[in-house]
């Protein structure tokens, strides 16, 4: 039995200090009774929220095996509340950790989508300091953009861009998936460089698994490529999709989706 269905109505959590509290929107469906295996949390993208096709089919596949499934946005992403220009990695990271820690389980699978995969990297570094912290049992990683900001946005900033950080503190650029301009603000940027995750070999202490198209324009293969170089040689797996885009929402993007999560889950 759920404790929400997988379209209802998210409960809401509290994060974070006096003045700067903000409502996160929570979905969450229990393990089915009797059911053993881990918790699988779903980590979104830039801009994306919690009900977008690959989050929803998570949650279809954690109801199929009887598994418990957590769901959240971001603050000022989805349902939830503040301010998007506020966000930074940290923010967003304590945001994820609140969250896992307010669901006690012994186990999880953290499925990080772009941006959700640099915060899946960085919250497995801060689970494994935590002692009451469940195990993380594998890392699924869908078109996964850490240090995004140092590496993909840095290098490729404008002038003008570079005049916008610095006298507006924030910079615009068309978005492909909305109306509504991409929004990278000064303080995202500095933030990103305190939470790099590419600078020496990332101990991840499970198995890993990146789907990476090889026709993103967001995130190119070849940063996939540079991710398997600070993994360690064992438990890895790139499969790199060669007409996949960077949502990887495909039927066929799906079902890749859901037997590396099972591959995991239910070994």
């Amino acid at each position: 039995m759920t404790d929400t269905p997988l379209d209802g109505i998210p409960k809401t959590i509290l994060v974070g200090e006096a003045g700067d509290i903000r409502e996160i929107a929570v979905l969450y469906q229990e393990a089915r009774e009797l059911a053993r295996g881990p918790m699988l949390v779903w980590l979104g993208g830039y801009r994306s929220d919690m009900t977008g096709t690959k989050a929803a089919e998570l949650a279809r596949l954690a109801e199929e095996q009887g598994l418990a499934c957590l769901r959240f946005d971001y603050s000022g992403h989805g349902q939830s509340g503040g301010a998007f220009r506020d966000g930074t990695i940290s923010r967003w990271l304590a945001e994820t950790l609140a969250v896992i820690a307010a669901h006690p389980t012994s186990e999880i699978i953290l499925v990080g989508s772009s941006m959700g995969g640099w915060i899946a990297l960085r919250a497995l570094e801060e689970l494994r300091k935590q002692e009451q912290a469940p195990k993380v049992r594998g890392l699924v990683l869908i078109a996964p953009a850490p240090d995004f900001t140092s590496d993909l946005i840095e290098p490729a900033l404008k002038d003008e861009e570079k005049r916008s950080l610095e006298e507006r503190g924030y910079f615009e650029e068309p978005s492909e998936y909305s109306s509504e301009p991409n929004i990278f603000t000064r303080a995202l940027i500095e933030d990103g460089r305190k939470n790099r995750v590419l600078q020496g070999m990332i101990e991840s202490g499970c198995p890993v698994h990146i789907l990476q198209g090889m026709r993103d324009e967001d995130v190119p293969y070849a940063h996939a490529l540079k991710l398997m170089e600070f993994l360690p040689a064992d438990d890895v797996v790139l499969t790199l999709i060669r007409d996949g885009d960077h949502r990887l929402s495909r039927p066929q993007d799906i079902e890749r989706m859901r037997a590396a999560i099972l591959a995991l889950a239910c070994p």
